[in-house]
């Protein structure tokens, strides 16, 4: 009997963690399946799609540049990954390929995991407007959480997404030093822009100063551990959490929409740490 297939589409996609995490699941559970990464040109996603289909493939995961690319070939989306704009998970149901947004909803469990369970009340601060940013938002909506701002280099892209939201929350774009002004009125902040990678380590969006001691800060950043922005956080007395957990999250509700089964999140964290050294 041939294993269920299942992958990564991306290009580069040497760098991911997918596989091993995937593999080793599959391998512990006892799921006779095996995940493949699969290295995408732009040019080639429209025939890679449709071989994926031919050849049986269950399910894959989409990374950089295919994550908008791919949601018109697809045959449904889900309604929350609409939203977002972006696909990072596909399901194969019947003859069908459905696309899904795990990277918010991945960052959410992470965040009621490591701090609480009901969001609903806090006020938050997304640092950043891009797709990353966008999922996060949407999924932070979409839990019940009413007061997030956000703010971002370029207003425009904050107010974009804002405006794209179509809800009753009480967001408001904010230039970078006018959420450095009314960082303390934010139970948790949320750093989203690549500021801290290798290329600008050291460096941090914006200025802590003002930061509420009792609040919760995340970087989504996961490799260094522990970015100059939440080196900061912690001297201001903030609870703070790396990116290691929504990368683990968005892999396991992924595991989960495969395959109907929660894996075994300790293992799947053990896995990452011990790629990237921590």
């Amino acid at each position: 009997m041939l294993k269920k297939l299942y992958g990564i589409i991306g290009d580069p996609v040497h760098q991911s963690l997918s596989p091993q995490m995937h593999n080793q699941e599959f391998e512990k559970l006892r799921i006779h399946a095996y995940y493949h990464p699969f290295r995408i040109a732009k040019e080639d996603l429209a025939v890679a799609i449709k071989g994926m289909k031919v050849m049986g493939v269950q399910g894959f995961n989409v990374t950089v540049p295919h994550k908008l690319a791919v949601m018109p070939l697809l045959d449904e989306i889900d309604p929350l990954a609409q939203k977002i704009g972006a696909v990072n998970t596909v399901v194969r149901k019947g003859e069908k390929f459905v696309g899904y947004n795990t990277d918010g909803m991945g960052f959410v469990r992470a965040l009621q995991m490591d701090w609480k369970e009901d969001l609903a009340g806090e006020s938050a601060l997304v640092i950043g407007a891009g797709g990353a940013a966008q999922a996060i938002y949407f999924s932070l909506l979409s839990v019940g959480v009413k007061h997030i701002d956000i703010c971002n280099r370029t207003v425009e892209k904050a107010e974009a997404m804002i405006d794209s939201s179509s809800s009753d929350t009480s967001s408001r774009a904010l230039t970078l030093a006018e959420a450095e002004e009314e960082m303390g009125n934010y139970s948790f902040v949320i750093q989203t822009t690549s500021i801290g990678m290798a290329s600008t380590e050291g460096k941090s969006p914006v200025s802590l100063d003002r930061l509420n001691a009792g609040a919760f800060v995340s970087d989504i950043i996961y490799n260094p551990g522990q970015t100059e922005f939440l080196k900061q956080a912690a001297l201001k007395g903030a609870k703070t959490q790396n990116g290691v957990g929504m990368l683990v999250h968005q892999g396991v509700l992924a595991f989960e929409k495969w395959t109907g089964i929660t894996p075994d999140v300790q293992r799947m964290t053990e896995v990452v740490t011990a790629h990237i050294g921590g």
